[in-house]
């Protein structure tokens, strides 16, 4: 591989955790790999704690951009980022996701000629109301390497006209992330006795995205139908209320039903054990789709659209969008349900296989079959 250098960008703990497989890899492999953190979650002591609890060394770039608009987040990331791949001169960007970062990394090495891999390309939840859409589809056009993490990502990908050569299924990084974690989680954290919850006892909540949250008839409705179908099953509903939700609740002056109790937000070996103990959980976010099924936990989901498809198709996860009486029903339906379903993610091997693509431009038709297999 000679000398070649990395640079990785990250801005989300997302991104922390599912790029921190692949982080490790590139230093098992003793290659240069400088790592951007943009700061997009501007909370600075989590995402500290979320390095130091995933055994990374800080980062070498911290930009502190911090919230704003997302054109001039993406402005301001994009001016920042393109001063630093100057100075570092990498051969290969990496990024991963759909996030602001990851359209501002893709947008700058694209205008440098820097080669570009995006870790999970290919998902589509086909909803370009979604920015998160959109950054996902221009980033894979950008892209040298797509690293898809199933077939189905695959397949969106090749239906868009990307070409073979520059696709290669993975497996997802997040199976590899889960499976360092989940046993020091069990370990290591204390969360279940510090709020008296006892596995497979409890229910998990979480909702942050800006289209449930800012909407205040739409998260009332979530709260409903969470709180009804605690009261019907006599069910314990934990929250760990995001900052973004948090002023929400205060600006729309939207009470919490009591039946719903408020924690501070996890870092990720505490959410990672919350997720394995719970007996079902209810989201609006794509990790925690993912982090459900992969954990054998049942899980309902309050959007209508998806790009985990593969969550649905294994009956790990069902689509409820908003409405209190689908929720409630959904969640007294998967709350019985068999937890025995496969895991379509891949095993664990992501981080290696996407290091080696990149050590070695390998060809992605080769071995493929492996990247989600058991």
């Amino acid at each position: 591989m000679g000398d070649m250098r990395f640079v990785t960008i990250l801005g989300t703990r997302p991104e922390i955790i599912k790029l921190s497989p692949v982080i490790r890899k590139l230093a098992d492999n003793n290659i240069p790999n400088a790592v951007i953190h943009t700061g997009q979650h501007y909370s600075e002591n989590l995402d500290a704690v979320f390095f130091e609890q995933l055994e990374l060394p800080p980062p070498e770039y911290n930009l502190n951009v911090g919230s704003g608009s997302h054109g001039r987040q993406t402005a301001e990331m994009l001016a920042r980022i393109e001063d630093v791949l100057a100075d570092e001169q990498p051969d290969t960007v990496l990024v991963q996701g759909d996030t602001n970062s990851v359209l501002a990394g893709a947008l700058a090495s694209a205008k440098l000629d820097v080669e570009l891999a995006h870790v999970e390309a290919g998902l589509r939840s086909f909803d370009r109301r979604m920015p998160e859409e959109v950054n996902r589809v221009l980033t894979d056009h950008a892209a040298d390497y797509l690293f898809a993490p199933t077939e189905q990502s695959e397949e969106y990908l090749r239906a868009e006209g990307i070409s073979d050569d520059r696709i290669f299924v993975t497996g997802n990084t997040i199976v590899d992330a889960v499976e360092q974690h989940r046993k020091l989680a069990a370990q290591r954290s204390t969360v279940l006795d510090e709020h008296d919850l006892a596995p497979g006892e409890f229910c998990l909540m979480t909702a942050h995205r800006a289209n449930n949250v800012d909407d205040p008839s739409r998260f009332a409705c979530i709260l409903d139908g969470v709180a009804s179908f605690a009261e019907e099953t006599d069910s314990d509903v934990v929250y760990p209320l995001h900052p973004r939700a948090e002023s929400m609740l205060a600006a729309h002056d939207l009470p919490i039903p009591d039946v719903i109790r408020i924690i501070e937000p996890q870092d990720f070996l505490d959410f990672l054990r919350l997720e394995s103990a719970s007996a079902l959980v209810f989201t609006d976010s794509g990790g925690v789709q993912e982090e459900a099924c992969i954990l054998n936990t049942p899980c309902v989901t309050m959007r209508t659209t998806t790009e985990r498809p593969e969550t649905l198709e294994v009956n790990a996860n069902v689509l409820v969008g908003t409405d209190p009486d689908q929720i409630r029903t959904a969640g007294k339906q998967m709350l019985s349900a068999t937890h025995d379903w496969p895991n379509p993610f891949g095993n664990g091997t992501a981080a290696e296989r996407i290091v080696d693509a990149l050590r070695n431009g390998d060809d992605p038709n080769d071995g493929r079959s492996g990247g989600t297999g058991p």
